[in-house]
């Protein structure tokens, strides 16, 4: 059953603010709050929020009783509060009057113009597909499984993997989020100019087809690492990640329930995304459907944009110059003249077909007491009758399909051999291979490729793998820059010693046939 989701519910008068004739003073004040805060000032005063005004790009004047009557419509809003200041000396009971109360923002007032901010930000940024962000995440969920497997781990440490977990699950369903809803205006557009439509779908199609590359090896390592991490206990790991973050009881009152709520709120979103417990597809699999989805048609689109681009005009621009050319005509026979020059009305095509016996029918007869002749619908479609002749021979294709597929079971033996003997049990260096087969060399030399293709990870490490996931690869720079030598019937490999681990999905001792992995 998937979980409630509770109702958003918007304090009112929250976003008052932003209309009417004092719209723009309102969040420039807002604003100068705001700064004040991060140069932690707290309280301003009448002449405070007038400085404050200038340096947030408010030039105009103000004065005292026109300021104070927007401070206070701002607290009736409850988005500024207004308290005296007990602790200052005054000299003067004008001084008094102007520095006695004091202005800061309230929770709301805050919640209110942060809600502004994001909603303009949303408005000038773009979505995106980052494949970097999920390559960040399954880090993150392998920093959390070493942590989790180490009792004397920091939970300062569990703390930051968690929040920076979260931070790129929620860069990653915003940014998918925009991006779709940009990639589907971009799908409905039709308006814009020719040359640059073209190139933009065409640079979207490449974009997608990059995404597309490896995502589903990386959502599936991503999902084998949410169970491992749920295997040692997601409550644990929140308990100790909660002692290292260390919250303070500022209004009396444990923050903790509330935080641990909101951790397994994200994690339950991690799970939708990559693992859903309830049976349901995982998100990134209808991210992968959307995007093919999407290649298809830009695709569909760009091949329609192409053939115009070909013909030197559209049927659409023929049908307009025709209809102006039939409002300038005058007379009544000249328009049936252009009628019948632009839709055909010519002698027709099949005026020389013969009656099936022509013996019967003679060729002076008048076409009025001749009897009707079959006319082919391939005349009037193509331009040409039909001819009729012996059907040719069906080749026998079983032997040639019986050999390809020998052939195909054949690499494919050969394929799973390779990858069953470069499968190691841990790390090993690659120096200790030794020699190889030249087929299975070329097998391993593809994984060293997909892996130094890809930027190395928090760890050093790079990793990559097959197209259909089953064999993954990590490499290791070598720490004391030895070089290693490998071997095969057509000459020898001289590289770096890197450290290899190299796994196969579902592979077992007994798939080798007793012999030994590799290294």
């Amino acid at each position: 059953m998937a979980p409630t989701v509770d109702p958003v519910r918007v304090p009112p008068e929250l976003f008052s603010f932003t209309h009417g004739e004092r719209t723009d003073l309102y969040v420039a004040i807002l604003h100068a709050f705001a700064e004040a805060n991060e140069r932690l000032e707290t309280a301003l005063s009448i002449d405070d929020v007038r400085a404050r005004l200038r340096t947030v790009g408010w030039l105009d004047a103000l004065d005292d009783s026109y300021l104070i009557a927007t401070l206070g419509q701002l607290r009736a809003w409850h988005l500024v509060d207004a308290v005296q200041n007990h602790g200052e000396n005054y000299r003067t009971a004008g001084e008094y009057e102007r520095r006695n109360l004091q202005y800061s923002l309230t929770r709301r007032g805050e919640a209110a113009f942060a809600g502004v901010t994001h909603a303009v930000a949303v408005l000038a940024s773009t979505g995106a597909l980052q494949t970097a962000v999920l390559d960040a995440i399954s880090d993150r969920l392998g920093d959390l499984i070493a942590a989790m497997e180490e009792p004397s781990s920091s939970p300062r440490r569990l703390f930051t993997t968690v929040t920076e977990l979260e931070g790129h699950l929620e860069a990653l369903r915003t940014n998918t989020t925009r991006f779709n809803s940009e990639l589907q205006r971009l799908l409905q557009a039709d308006d814009a100019e020719l040359a640059t439509f073209h190139e933009v779908k065409a640079a979207t199609v490449a974009y997608l087809q990059e995404f597309l590359t490896n995502l589903e090896q990386r959502a599936r390592t991503i999902a084998d690492r949410v169970r491992q991490v749920e295997s040692h206990g997601v409550g644990v790991l929140f308990h100790r990640a909660l002692v290292g973050a260390e919250l303070p009881q500022l209004s009396g009152e444990d923050p903790g329930p509330e935080w641990l709520r909101h951790r397994r709120t994200r994690w339950q979103g991690l799970r939708s995304w990559f693992a859903p417990d309830d049976g349901a597809r995982p998100r990134v699999e209808q991210l992968h459907l959307v995007a093919r989805h999407a290649i298809i048609t830009l695709l569909q689109v760009l091949d329609r944009i192409a053939e115009s681009r070909r013909r030197s005009s559209s049927a659409v621009a023929d049908f307009r110059e025709l209809a102006r050319w039939f409002a300038v005509l005058p007379a009544r026979d000249d328009l049936h003249r252009l009628w019948s020059t632009m839709f055909g009305l010519s002698p027709a095509r099949h005026a020389h077909l013969p009656h099936p016996d022509p013996e019967l029918v003679s060729s002076s007869t008048s076409w009025r007491d001749a009897p009707p002749v079959e006319v082919s619908q391939l005349l009037r479609s193509a331009g040409r009758t039909e001819r009729f002749s012996r059907t040719g021979r069906i080749r026998d294709v079983a032997a040639i399909r019986a050999a390809r597929a020998e052939q195909a079971r054949a690499e494919r033996a050969e394929l799973e051999a390779a990858w069953d003997m470069l499968h190691t049990d841990g790390p090993v260096r690659l120096s200790s291979v030794g020699r190889l087969e030249h087929s299975v060399f070329e097998r391993l030399l593809e994984l060293f490729g997909r892996a130094l293709a890809v930027a190395p990870g928090a760890d050093g490490s790079r990793r990559g793998g097959t197209a259909d996931g089953k064999v993954e690869i990590v490499l290791r720079a070598p720490p004391d820059g030895a070089t290693a030598r490998l071997w095969t019937p057509l000459g020898r490999f001289t590289g770096p010693d890197y450290e290899v681990e190299i796994r196969r999905l579902g592979h077992t001792g007994a798939q080798r046939g007793g012999r030994g992995a590799v290294g």
